[in-house]
């Protein structure tokens, strides 16, 4: 199987500090919080380990996938000329052992009569070891071949939407090079930092309403976990004007989204606050 690389985070905005200035300003006074960020989902790479052409796409842009069907298959003649090379002579060691155990055994009968010498056993002895070695060597080579050629076929290991397919039947793939792009069938989120002042009045199953560029009409979703940790401000000697700036980075899970929604779209998400925490002395 081609290594696989998972990029859950792959459209996070490269520089934070600017998006949070953005957050912050968006963030409401009252009684929900305003925020923006961008549709993300957890997406596989499907590479291949060697340069080869591409032979065949079975599979197009937008189709659904279940885990273990081929996306790709990459031209596969030569792999199989050497698979049949390496199975030829798998099975001539698998002989020449079984053909090195039989006069191993004869000598060592003759050797109990007295027949042969000790000199002759162990020269059969040393035969049936090196012709072991041999049967290894083979069955490991065996075993490469037949990676090499499954490696040739191009499988998605999870079940999901085919989101990209970078290069056409014909052309010839580099070594390491990613023949399809599948994404995970997992819910979708939106990255979002919450104000400090509004962390105290969410907690994770908060409902909230999110609209994504481009799609008609809200998505349901709601707020995963926070961060426990603020982010972009030192921990120590925090004044007041300093609290102001800290954000808690969390994530909103959209219900229900279209299966073939695309990562890296712009989303406003909106949360209702709950009601201020009262002092004990309060209550």
């Amino acid at each position: 199987m081609p290594p696989v690389r998972r990029h859950p985070e792959r459209y996070l905005p490269a520089v934070r500090a600017s998006l949070c200035a953005l957050l912050l300003a968006l963030a409401a006074c009252g009684d929900r919080v305003e925020l923006v960020g961008v549709v993300e989902r957890t997406s596989l790479e499907l590479t291949v380990p060697e340069s080869e052409e591409l032979a065949e796409l079975p599979k197009r842009v937008g189709d659904a996938v279940a885990a273990g069907e081929v996306v790709a298959r990459l031209r596969s003649e030569v792999a199989e000329l050497d698979l049949e090379a390496s199975q030829a002579l798998h099975r001539a060691a698998e002989a020449n052992l079984q053909a090195a155990e039989r006069e191993f055994g004869r000598y060592d009968q003759l050797r109990r009569r007295n027949v042969a010498t000790a000199s002759d056993l162990d020269g059969a002895r040393r035969t049936r070891d090196e012709a072991v070695a041999l049967l290894a060597e083979r069955a490991a080579r065996r075993a490469q071949a037949e990676r090499r050629l499954a490696d040739l076929t191009v499988r998605t290991t999870v079940d999901g939407v085919v989101d990209q397919l970078p290069y056409e039947v014909g052309e010839r793939l580099p070594a390491g090079a990613v023949a399809a792009v599948v994404l995970a069938d997992e819910a979708p989120w939106v990255r979002v930092w919450l104000p400090s002042r509004a962390v105290a009045r969410l907690a994770p199953g908060a409902a909230a309403v999110v609209h994504v560029e481009g799609i008609d009409g809200d998505l349901r979703g709601k707020l995963a976990e926070i961060a426990r940790e603020a982010e972009y401000t030192p921990h120590y000697a925090l004044t007041e004007k300093e609290r102001d700036n800290l954000v808690y980075e969390a994530r909103v899970v959209l219900e229900a989204a279209p299966a073939d929604l695309r990562p890296g779209l712009p989303a406003d998400v909106h949360l209702a606050l709950g009601a201020p925490a009262k002092a004990a002395d309060e209550r």
